[in-house]
């Protein structure tokens, strides 16, 4: 039989270190909570090297007695409860104890601190879970503690350690969640040299807010406020146009703790159904307030899962009242007239471009889109309307009464395919010009017989000699655009735009961590992107094939799956999949009506795909149908 034994404190300390410290995003959090737990009004942040070879924290809190500073480093040692009924009443950030001890014990650590009462400061010195000595020395009221070569005596742990601008976003995330519970709070941060951040206190939430996320995230927030005698919700949800492709930008306190909990995520999504499309995610800012008996904070070490009481009570209260809000808030989109000549192609013709003519709510505007909507439905719509005339017109021509004066005798006649193959309509422009399909379609040409037919604007119908083929006009498209892409990427000739005024665009720190590791594979498709200083970036250039898109539009959508669920792929599929995205916004779009030129450009470029039978994202572009298979069909055979 083994033998039992007791383990070690320095292994139980390792042990407890891999609980709580996973990388250096976990010793600023622990720190950082410690320092508002001491009622600090200002902590300044510094790190290097992504936090692996320093994280330095100062606060001006309430310090530690000179005779406790050992006691700080053991193992369960705290001053938050002192009993086991202390757990159900817990009103600080940390209450168990061990986070100092499983730093110091993977790290070379130093503590310097001073109380009120005392005229001098103490230091400690750590390595690696090894008192080295403790000394006087000169410091002001407050706590700084200094963290270096984290996990330097554990080198499977720090092999762990991605690279530094991943632990750096990993690192900025921590610190931006604590910054935003806290906006009374001044709080810095530096990485090296560079100040990323400097959040003066401020009693506006939406101040803090504007400061992570920027100011047309803040400026569209809906507020939001509900209480019940125990519990009360507030802070801000987004209007429904700002969304993300995950949901990362959820962020749910509390009583000041930032946690993760996927029933009240879930009352946050069916109060925005029917207002997302699906795959997109609510922006929320959503502070939770109740007695600390309603719920058990210490279910998980690092303290980021709860168990609420009554889960159920609140996530009725947080459906109900975002629902609630909503059906008293005017959503609808409205767009900010422009003149004529500043108007993009897309928009003459009638298709938005999404390019920011979104302007608030114009009461107005909207008034009069349910009015002409109700004509519509009514069948009142003014007689000048070009399409109704249109229609009316076809109308009052078509008579299916074969029998009547006004029609001549039917004849069939037979097509001349010889005649129709040496039709002088057909394209023979280069194919990479022919692919952007770009050609005026004020007024879209009949289908002539022997081409493809368009259908409901999303399919092309022609005939093959084994049968008839429906093609996906989008699905096709985009395998040809995805090949073309792929080559020129690869071989460093895919067509650049580089903008007169570089567009800068702020980003959450996980999202700019995101973009600053796919700069190589962002520029190969044309999208240079620089620092611009905190989590902003600069978009200084973007591919040519996607003019007709605000370049910030495509690259928010190509972050959104750069973030994704946090995994970082290699970089050959990253680039693959960079490419899917771009083809998918640069390809025609199913509802597009295409000219006989148009459609005669894809069918041609058809044959030179290598694989034309699936779009890049493996859904089909053609449906074959057998004349076999038709005569079945109409019960020929």
């Amino acid at each position: 039989m083994p033998t039992i034994r007791q383990l070690p404190t320095s292994v139980v300390n390792k042990i407890a270190a891999g609980e709580v410290i996973e990388r250096p995003a976990s010793v600023v959090k622990e720190l950082m909570e410690n320092s508002v737990d001491a009622g600090a009004t200002r902590v300044d942040v510094t790190i290097e090297h992504g936090g692996s070879e320093l994280v330095r924290i100062a606060d001006n809190g309430c310090g530690i007695a000179e005779d406790q500073l050992q006691l700080s480093v053991a193992s369960h040692a705290t001053s938050k409860i002192l009993d086991a009924d202390d757990l159900f009443h817990v009103g600080t950030l940390g209450f168990r104890g061990e986070a100092l001890a499983s730093i110091a014990e993977v790290s070379q650590f130093r503590l310097r601190s001073r109380i009120p009462d005392s005229d001098a400061a103490a230091e400690m010195y750590i390595n690696g879970g090894q008192l080295v000595e403790v000394t006087p020395c000169g410091a002001a009221v407050g706590t700084t503690i200094e963290v270096r070569n984290l996990f330097f005596n554990t080198p499977v742990r720090k092999k762990f350690l991605r690279t530094t601008q991943t632990e750096f976003g990993h690192l900025s995330e921590a610190f931006t969640r604590i910054a935003l519970a806290f906006p009374h709070v001044h709080f810095t941060l530096k990485h090296g040299a560079r100040q990323i951040y400097d959040l003066p206190p401020s009693d506006n939430w939406r101040e803090r807010l504007a400061a992570f996320f920027g100011d047309e995230i803040a400026t569209h927030l809906i507020p939001i406020d509900n209480a019940d005698d125990t519990i009360r919700l507030s802070g801000y949800v987004a209007d429904p146009k700002f969304n993300r492709g995950n949901n990362k930008m959820q962020f749910l306190f509390l009583n000041g703790r930032h946690i993760r909990d996927r029933a009240l995520q879930h009352a946050l999504s069916e109060a925005y159904r029917g207002l997302l499309l699906t795959g997109r995610y609510p922006i929320a800012f959503l502070r939770l307030q109740m007695p600390p008996e309603m719920v058990d904070v210490n279910v998980h070490p690092t303290k980021l899962e709860v168990r609420f009481q009554d889960s159920g009570r609140i996530y009725s209260q947080l459906l109900g009242t975002l629902r609630t809000k909503f059906l008293s808030t005017d959503l609808t989109a409205t767009y900010k007239p422009v003149d004529s000549n500043e108007r993009s192609d897309d928009e003459r013709h009638g298709a938005s471009s999404g390019g920011g003519n979104i302007n608030g709510h114009d009461v107005e505007t909207a008034a009069r889109m349910r009015e002409e909507l109700v004509a519509w439905a009514k069948g009142q719509l003014p007689a000048d309307d070009e399409e109704l005339r249109e229609r009316r017109s076809v109308q009052e021509t078509l008579d299916l009464d074969f029998r009547s004066q006004r029609h001549p005798p039917l004849e069939l006649s037979r097509f001349d395919r010889d005649a129709l193959a040496a039709s002088p309509a057909r394209n023979n422009g280069h194919p990479g010009e022919s692919a952007r399909l770009d050609a005026p379609h004020e007024t879209p040409p009949q289908p002539t017989p022997g081409r493809a037919l368009q259908l409901h604007r999303r399919y092309l119908v022609t005939e093959t000699p084994e049968g008839m083929v429906v093609i996906d006009q989008h699905a096709l498209h985009e395998r040809i655009l995805y090949e073309e892409f792929r080559e020129k990427a690869l071989a460093g000739r895919l067509e650049t735009q580089n903008l007169l005024a570089p567009e800068t665009m702020q980003l959450s720190p996980s999202e700019f961590s995101a973009v600053m590791q796919a700069q190589e594979p962002l520029a190969q498709l044309g999208f240079q992107v620089a620092s611009f200083g905190g989590d902003t970036i600069l978009i200084s250039s973007y591919p040519a094939i996607l003019d007709r898109r605000k370049p910030s539009e495509t690259l928010r959508e190509m972050i959104d799956h750069l973030v994704g669920d946090g995994k970082r792929p290699d970089r050959r599929d990253l680039l693959d999949e960079l490419l899917h995205m771009m083809s998918c916004k640069a390809a025609v779009k199913a509802g597009d009506r295409l000219s006989a030129e148009e459609i005669d450009a894809l069918l041609e470029l058809r044959h030179l795909c290598q694989d034309a039978h699936h779009c890049p994202h493996g859904r089909p572009t053609s449906l074959v149908f057998t004349k076999e298979e038709l005569d079945r069909r109409f019960e020929r055979i």
